[in-house]
C-alpha cells in the first residue's frame, strides 16, 4: 500500500518534508497506531540500509536527482561517513518511545491519533502528518 505523508515542525511555516509517498508491504486494516509506526520505521530503516550498502559509481548529481531533491527541500550527495547500518528493533523502540514522550504527534486525515493502541484505518487517499514538537528551553533570567 502506498502511504502519503508529510513532516512538519511547530513554529515553522514550511514542512520539513513536503508531501511524499512510501510503499508499505503487508499492511492490514484496521490496525493499531503502534503497528503502523512500526511498519513505517521498518520500511525507512530498510531503505536507509540499502542506500548505505550501494556503491554509487556516479560521483555527481544528475538533473533528475537535483529536481527530486529540490522538491524535498535539500539537495546533496547523501554521503554518510558512518558505515554502521541501522538496527530495525532499536529504531522501532525509539520511535514508539518518542511518540509516548510527546516528541512528535500524528494526524491522519486531519484527525489526531493520541495513543499507540488507538485503531486506525488508512487508505491510499489518506495523508499522514508527523508533527515534530519543539520544546522551549532556557530560563526566565
Amino acid at each position: 500500500m502506498k502511504i502519503s505523508y508529510s513532516v512538519k515542525q511547530m513554529g515553522k511555516k514550511h514542512p520539513l518534508i513536503g508531501r511524499s509517498t512510501i510503499e508499505i508491504k503487508d499492511i492490514t486494516q484496521p490496525m493499531p497506531l503502534r503497528d503502523l509506526i512500526s511498519a513505517i520505521v521498518t520500511q525507512q530503516v530498510e531503505a536507509f540500509n540499502q542506500r548505505k550498502s550501494e556503491n554509487n559509481i556516479v560521483p555527481y548529481l544528475l538533473q533528475q536527482d537535483i529536481d527530486s531533491q529540490k522538491e524535498l527541500g535539500k539537495v546533496g550527495f547523501n554521503d554518510s561517513y558512518n558505515n554502521e547500518l541501522a538496527n530495525v528493533e532499536e529504531a522501532i523502540a525509539n520511535a514508539l518511545l518518542s511518540f509516548e514522550d510527546g516528541v512528535y504527534c500524528i494526524f491522519i486525515d486531519e484527525q489526531q491519533v493520541e495513543h499507540l493502541n488507538d485503531v486506525v484505518n488508512i487508505s491510499e487517499d489518506s495523508l499522514l502528518y508527523f508533527i515534530r514538537l519543539t520544546f522551549l528551553s532556557g530560563s526566565m533570567w
